[in-house]
């Protein structure tokens, strides 16, 4: 069966250790750039221009109904062609963005039920006393529509950990690929179960934080 779990894990702690920095790092990219654009989509989603609002729906679909591997060859593989532009970014890098784009159609569907979730009869009542629909929504809407965002944020981030596995098939240097530096090392088994240990605690501390928000806020709304 060859050596354990734990002598393995001793030996090269460091290459395990620098893809789980990078499994988080790219997830925070995905998620953090993602929530810019999904918050620009779902607000698009909401608006009362049916043309835009019925693209913003189409996008956030087609996302969100095709693999995340799919779109991460297109990237990989036909970005560079199809759009000149990009040609600046490396082939790594049209991961990456697609990665982004596909947490944006999630973040938007979020922002959208966030901000759908606040009682419209507030609204109505705050631009029946003459408040423009910028100052309701910032004021009245916004404040309300964070409380169930924010951990939906969250339980995104805890999601794109896990999709952030099927980069490594692209040579993005993230925890899954680890197992492909052990290849030459003829260590089958032993990586697999570090690298599920490893996703296994990150993905439950990050879930418990996100847990504990959600009490947080809730405790808020009591007060």
């Amino acid at each position: 069966m060859g050596p354990g779990i734990i002598e393995i894990f001793r030996q090269y702690y460091p290459i395990f250790l620098k893809g789980a920095v990078g499994t988080l790092k790219y997830a925070a990219i995905a998620v953090g750039f993602g929530s810019i654009l999904g918050t620009i989509i779902g607000f698009i989603h909401l608006s009362k221009n049916k043309v835009l609002s019925s693209i913003a729906q189409l996008y956030s679909t087609v996302i969100r109904g095709t693999p995340l591997l799919v779109q991460m060859y297109i990237g990989y593989y036909f970005l560079p062609m199809a759009i000149p532009a990009l040609n600046f970014l490396s082939r790594e890098q049209c991961v990456v963005l697609t990665m982004i784009l596909n947490s944006s159609a999630y973040v938007s569907e979020i922002i959208r039920g966030g901000v759908a979730s606040v009682d419209i009869g507030q609204t109505e009542a705050a631009r029946s006393l003459g408040m423009s629909a910028s100052h309701c929504m910032t004021r009245i809407v916004l404040p309300q529509a964070l409380k169930a965002i924010l951990p939906s944020l969250g339980n995104e981030y805890v999601s794109m950990i896990k999709e952030t596995s099927l980069a490594g098939t692209f040579a993005l240097y993230e925890l899954t690929y680890t197992k492909t530096l052990l290849a030459n090392k003829y260590l089958i088994w032993q990586p697999l179960f570090i690298m599920a240990i490893i996703y296994l605690v990150m993905t439950v501390v990050l879930s418990g934080l996100v847990r504990l928000l959600e009490r947080r806020l809730s405790a808020g709304d009591k007060n």
